[in-house]
């Protein structure tokens, strides 16, 4: 499907989604915004594909966050409630939940809306060029509380949403914001080592264990072990020896 701000590109099983407006730097507007969660499903639908990397266009952003243009043209023009039906904010739950791995390849700032979406990912890979920024408190709104605390842990998140301060790589890459931290000329390469990796995986088996972490997150020891056993005898069984190990096998000469 061709996209007028999403530009969609697929490497051995990894799905790469562009954020393709450079001239406003990759600003987050309805269409953008519309496109990108559509890709997603589609990404999470197709079997071939095993792991997503969003990233934005050029060098000086991964997004600024929300197209203030087209925000405050919409406020002139609708209601409150027109406002937030056409905002259609479960989209960044969707993408949070959906049920492949997500990397968010940082080549630049994120900022407001665009911090909220790099926070909703898996993990993110990052370069001396990007920095964060969760703006909401800076300007009378609030985001950022169900996604950020997974990430960093309360008292960090705390102190970023509070103070709505800018947050650069090094310090992203200290409290875990970052997964890793390389040289911008490196990044494609650690981000797309990561993916194929994952991607190479069971694909059972990985989407298996972000369910269960996303199932987790409120659970105490016991239960989360008890929805591990579940999820192994009933959704999906470990592989017998001779499935799992076959090169192995076949090398040693082993027989069943």
């Amino acid at each position: 499907m061709a996209y007028e701000h999403i530009l969609v590109d697929v490497e051995d099983g990894v799905a790469i989604l562009t954020l393709n407006r450079p001239e406003k730097l990759n600003a987050m507007n309805r269409k953008l915004g519309e496109e990108l969660h559509n890709a997603v499903k589609q990404a999470e639908a197709d079997e071939t594909i095993g792991c997503i990397v969003i990233t934005g266009a050029g060098e000086r952003a991964f997004s600024a966050g929300g197209d203030i243009n087209e925000q405050l043209s919409d406020d002139a023009k609708f209601s409150d409630d027109q406002l937030d039906a056409m905002r259609d904010r479960k989209r960044s739950y969707e993408i949070s939940a959906c049920s492949k791995p997500t990397i968010g390849m940082m080549n630049g700032l994120a900022y407001g809306g665009a911090a909220v979406l790099a926070s909703s990912l898996d993990m993110r890979v990052g370069c001396e060029g990007c920095k964060f920024r969760f703006l909401a408190a800076a300007y009378g709104r609030i985001n950022s509380t169900w996604t950020l605390p997974n990430q960093v842990g309360w008292p960090v998140a705390k102190e970023l949403l509070f103070t709505a301060r800018i947050v650069g790589a090094e310090e992203a890459y200290r409290i875990g914001l970052l997964n890793h931290l390389v040289p911008r000329a490196q990044l494609r390469a650690k981000t797309m080592e990561l993916a194929k990796m994952i991607a190479a995986n069971h694909r059972g088996a990985v989407m298996g264990v972000k369910a269960l972490m996303l199932q987790q997150m409120a659970q105490n020891l016991e239960e989360q072990f008890n929805a591990e056993q579940e999820y192994a005898r009933h959704v999906m069984r470990g592989a017998k020896a001779k499935d799992a190990f076959p090169e192995f096998i076949t090398r040693k000469g082993l027989t069943t």
